[in-house]
């Protein structure tokens, strides 16, 4: 049987809309961090060093770090240990094996962590005068963040023409960047140039062109490479809850120097002037090349004997967590979503105008002809990638062969939680025949059964009901490493043009993940939602976009 429904709508959601949102309040944490990194050498690899980086306290107007503990161990104990301070000032502990061996370290730090999201005074002049010996290096080139790029430089000369204020400059630029880049989590290089010609990057590729385009115009700025955790935390909206959440993993930002205030965090990826209590802190430099000290791995080797197996996992336990954050969404902004506190500046709201889409007319389905093949949706996603192994990249030099943990994390949410449903919208622009959703999944379990409910859209949140999919049960599924699509199968369904919503129903305690990308890359920023068991709407909104693909037929 074939199901039409057909729909008179405006594209809801292919509008461009700001997503600036101005924040108070605080967050206040005490967090038990640890990492667990194990090195298996083969049997050809001889000496073996390893490098960490020590976390130090951090202090600002917006985000505080102070470490209240921090204990390395190493086994077996190392034949050397010494501990350095580079030209950055990050304290560096080296340990070295003579012989080959299996060895684990094991980290632990209690940290306490504090955002405090209070009116903002930025008076500095553009460009920034009598700025201090230590910025100096911050102002230099580096291969991953050249000065001496011709584009990029015409850019940030462009982006801040006028501008009278260092934070106008900042939020120009920073604003241009969000809008500028896609995130994706494997890039293939990752400084400034592959992102500013390939509007594409990872999170080190967004730190490194907001530096480049910052360090162009006479702004100091440092790259800050740490540890993000996935805890997520709610900003309430009025009636509604937007939440916050990252990836458990290595993370790239930076930091930006105001010489009334000092050093600022920004992530250029969503927030400025700030970064969460959920980053840890641990090293700087000008560019990922040079901070890379942290968790680097060096060995000799017999010619022709394979690199050591390198894995590192990631524990955070918040003992204490408190949040409490407001916000208010502006009419000006980036089109993604961008997370500041409020400032009391001069500077230029940027408005986006809405790309308004064309009318749609009245759509008869039963007189179409749906033959042509065709897949859309999210659907670019790291498939079949154990996140554990993963973590590295090897470089060689000098003969002396090293490997350093990369930032390719797992963004992914454990979406089977009990009392809790999720949903992703997708957008058609012309009539479909919808036979079969994917979902990017990975089961850590066999047993309980999935299925997918469709829904109308009602003024941004799922609506009516529309038509389930079959039920899948867990123990038929073949075992996967990784992310994969699981497909669901719908009876021929024909729809028209406008908005719908995919909710994952499921039963029986499976424990699945729903991999995510940072962003909205293909919907609209209210696009990804979920429900408690005892809420009444789906009033609770998420910062990503889940990976999803429906396929299908469409006409000619």
């Amino acid at each position: 049987m074939m199901w039409r429904i057909g729909l008179i709508l405006l594209l809801l959601g292919t509008s461009v809309h700001a997503e600036n949102y101005i924040l108070q309040g605080d967050q206040s944490s005490r967090i038990y961090y640890k990492m667990v990194q194990k090195v298996t050498p083969s049997a050809g690899t001889r000496k073996l060093t390893l490098s960490y980086v020590i976390p130090v306290d951090f202090n600002s107007p917006t985000y505080q770090q102070v470490i209240k503990k921090i204990n390395f161990q190493f086994t077996p104990q190392p034949d050397n240990r010494t501990e350095i301070t580079d030209q950055r000032q990050n304290r560096i502990i080296k340990v070295v094996w003579k012989r080959a061996t299996r060895i684990n370290t094991t980290i632990e730090i209690v940290a306490e962590n504090r955002v405090k999201l209070q009116p903002l005074k930025v008076k500095g002049d553009f460009p920034p005068l009598n700025l201090p010996a230590e910025t100096n290096p911050y102002l230099q080139t580096s291969e991953q963040v050249p000065l001496d790029h011709k584009e990029i430089k015409t850019k940030a000369l462009e982006l801040t023409a006028d501008t009278k204020t260092e934070f106008d400059a900042v939020q120009k630029i920073l604003t241009w960047t969000i809008n500028h880049l896609r995130y994706v989590l494997k890039p293939q290089k990752f400084g400034a140039v592959y992102a500013f010609k390939n509007k594409k990057g990872n999170c080190q590729n967004y730190s490194h062109l907001a530096a480049a385009l910052m360090r162009s115009v006479g702004i100091p700025v440092r790259i800050v490479n740490g540890i993000a955790l996935k805890k997520p935390y709610d900003i309430k909206l009025g009636k509604n809850i937007l939440t916050i959440k990252m990836a458990q993993g290595r993370h790239s930002w930076i930091e930006v120097y105001f010489p009334e205030m000092g050093w600022l965090a920004f992530d250029p990826q969503n927030s400025e002037l700030f970064v969460s209590n959920r980053f840890i802190r641990v090293e700087v430099g000008l560019d990922n090349n040079e901070t890379r000290q942290d968790g680097l791995i060096r060995w000799t080797q017999k010619k022709g004997a394979s690199p050591p197996v390198f894995t590192e996992t990631i524990r955070a336990d918040f003992n204490q967590d408190q949040v409490i954050l407001t916000g208010k969404k502006t009419q000006y902004g980036p089109r993604e979503i961008l997370l500041s506190p409020q400032v009391e500046a001069s500077f230029t709201k940027i408005i986006i105008k809405p790309d308004l889409p064309p009318a749609i007319k009245p759509v008869d389905l039963d007189q179409l002809k749906f033959s042509i093949p065709y897949i859309f949706g999210n659907l670019e996603f790291p498939r079949k990638i154990d996140f554990i192994t993963a973590h590295t990249d090897v470089s060689i030099k000098d003969g002396i062969k090293g490997m350093r943990s990369n930032f390719l994390v797992e963004t992914a949410e454990y979406v089977t939680t009990r009392g809790i449903q999720y949903a992703q919208t997708f957008i058609l622009k012309h009539p479909m025949l919808v036979q079969e959703i994917g979902l990017a999944l990975h089961c850590f379990n066999t047993s309980g059964q999935l299925w997918l409910e469709l829904f109308k859209d009602d003024q941004g949140q799922p609506g009516e009901y529309l038509a389930a999919t079959n039920i899948l049960r867990l123990n038929r599924l073949p075992f996967q490493s990784g992310y994969d699509w699981v497909d669901f199968n719908l009876a021929d369904l024909a729809l028209g043009p406008g908005r719908y919503w995919i909710a994952l129903g499921f039963t029986d305690g499976p424990i699945v993940n729903w991999f995510f990308s940072y962003g909205k890359p293909i919907g609209p920023s209210d696009g990804t939602r979920y429900k408690k068991i005892f809420d009444s709407s789906w009033s609770r909104s998420l910062n990503f976009e889940f990976n999803y693909r429906i396929k299908g037929l469409k006409t000619k």
